[in-house]
């Protein structure tokens, strides 16, 4: 892609209002906008961080076989009644009465309906165990909207169902999503701290959270320094001993063993080998897909911008030249761009009439992992310079050998 005919609104002042640097950094390079408090969008190059996201959780999800579907965001009350839920979820739901005056809201979270859909669908133990996901939009009316985000009003969710006939399913599909879960984490760049949580208004025996440390966390955790226990922050109660160390955090994604509460309430039975109806044992598994990309910034920043992991970066190289009157170094970088997209990277050429300054500042802001330097100075000994964003370790060399240099960093 060509700077100049893509959509990079990049901020040179930080945004007023904003406190968390994830929030300035994420609107000043363009990844999204907001239209209201806790409501974004994200423009071209959070979108292509959000889809690398995505891609990295479908193939985790898909690989311990869970099927993708794709539920409305769009409810009818009854069904939340049901549960309960309308009562205890009352406070952030989006409710509304439409013109037929039935009683609507907009899905903060989708037990009630994947329990609807599997009651409609399975009717046998041969039909299990099965476990289905989405990557869906989701709203709750947050009073205290916080961090860009973060906490906000419409976030984007991963969360996937399981139904067992059994408890023994159940802990096997868990075990299975906590691997996986730690897989997405490590994939995106991110060191999790995984603890045993309250279930709360999801309900059920087990669950567990995935954190990462942040300054703007609201969740707190006590780590052993000795043998990495973890144990959540309960009312500011410390442990005993100067091996633990409490820790800010983000919750990223949260695990449960629900059981039955959700099928025994919606009636979701299924016909055992002896063909007595029971229940079905539920489990469900959720990430904050929006509020991972803010983490990933909380912690892969620097004074210039954004540091993205590799596999989520917008962008895989960045193609710099100095000076875009220079036919030389243009025509140079032409050739690297279409070399570096034959083989499989995506690639951004700064094409732009602009001051190397302002080509230089926006390049960290936006922080693709690699980046390709054509100035006169280098061009006139046919060297060009290679700048690794995270290390900020520059590497010389031919300009006839960037290609086989860029594609070697690639792989490491």
């Amino acid at each position: 892609m060509y700077w100049s005919k893509y959509f990079i609104p990049t901020l040179k002042e930080v945004p007023t209002g904003t406190e968390a640097i994830s929030h300035q950094l994420s609107l000043r390079a363009g990844l999204v906008h907001m239209l209201t408090s806790g409501v974004y969008s994200y423009l071209p190059l959070g979108h292509k961080v959000l889809a690398r996201v995505e891609n990295i959780i479908r193939e985790e999800m898909n690989a311990i076989g869970c099927h993708e579907l794709l539920m409305p965001a769009l409810h009818p009350i009854d069904i939340w009644k049901k549960s309960g839920r309308d009562v205890t979820l009352k406070e952030v739901m989006i409710t509304f009465e439409n013109k037929k005056g039935q009683r609507m809201c907009l899905g903060p979270t989708h037990e009630e309906i994947i329990t609807d859909l599997a009651k409609h669908f399975v009717k046998s133990y041969r039909q299990l165990p099965v476990t289905l996901y989405q990557i869906q939009t989701k709203f709750r009316d947050e009073i205290r909207t916080r961090f860009g985000i973060v906490r906000a009003c419409e976030f984007i969710m991963k969360d996937a169902y399981s139904f067992d006939r059994d408890v023994a399913g159940l802990q096997k599909n868990y075990d299975l999503q906590l691997q996986a879960y730690k897989k997405i984490f490590k994939r995106c760049g991110l060191d999790v701290i995984v603890v045993a949580a309250d279930s709360g208004a999801m309900g059920g025996s087990v669950s567990h959270e995935f954190l990462v440390a942040a300054p703007i966390g609201e969740d707190a955790v006590w780590v052993n320094k000795n043998d990495g226990q973890v144990i959540k922050d309960e009312e500011g109660k410390a442990p005993q001993g100067d091996q633990w160390e409490r820790k800010v955090a983000i919750e990223l994604g949260h695990v449960f063993q629900l059981g039955t509460k959700y099928s025994e309430s919606l009636g979701a039975l299924f016909l055992d080998e002896n063909g007595e109806q029971k229940p079905m044992i539920m489990g469900c598994y959720g990430i904050g897909v929006s509020r991972l990309i803010a983490a990933v910034i909380e912690v892969n920043n620097d004074t210039g911008g954004i540091m993205w992991p590799k596999e989520i970066a917008p962008f895989d190289v960045e193609i710099l030249p100095v000076q875009a009157s220079d036919e030389m170094a243009m025509g140079l970088a032409k050739t690297y761009y279409d070399e570096l997209k034959s083989a499989g990277l995506e690639v951004l050429l700064d094409d732009r009439d602009e001051s190397a300054g302002r080509k230089f500042n926006d390049a960290d802001l936006i922080g693709i992992p690699l980046r390709i330097v054509l100035g006169k100075r280098m061009l006139a000994n046919n060297q060009v310079e290679i700048k690794i964003r995270r290390t900020g370790q520059v590497i010389v060399v031919d300009k006839d050998k960037v290609k086989e240099e860029i594609l070697k960093l690639w792989q490491a």
